[in-house]
């Protein structure tokens, strides 16, 4: 999710979301409540995986990402969402892999 700014309506960027499987979601011209959503994701995931630990490469902070993105979504605790993970909002039967594995 991003804002309207022009690097996010060229081409390239549509290009690259495109090739990497990526829907790409706007917010809503004026309204400030959903972009602080986005900002806040933004400094969450500085502060708590691309800053937090000291990497000898990129390739490794990029190969962290992903069980960074799980844990923030599966076990870190949005005050936003009464201390439950995002996956919770979602409706989801017992037997989902999600919730077994999280």
């Amino acid at each position: 999710m991003t804002d309207n700014g022009s690097a996010y309506q060229s081409k390239a960027f549509a290009a690259a979301c495109r090739r990497l499987g990526v829907r790409h979601l706007r917010t809503r011209p004026y309204t400030p409540q959903t972009n602080g959503k986005a900002e806040r994701f933004i400094q969450t995931c500085l502060r708590e995986w691309a800053y937090a630990t000291s990497y000898a490469t990129s390739q490794q902070r990029r190969e962290a990402l992903q069980d960074w993105l799980h844990h923030y979504n599966c076990h870190r605790p949005h005050s936003a969402l009464g201390g439950q993970p995002p996956i919770t909002r979602l409706a989801l039967r017992r037997n989902n892999l999600l919730k077994l594995h999280s």
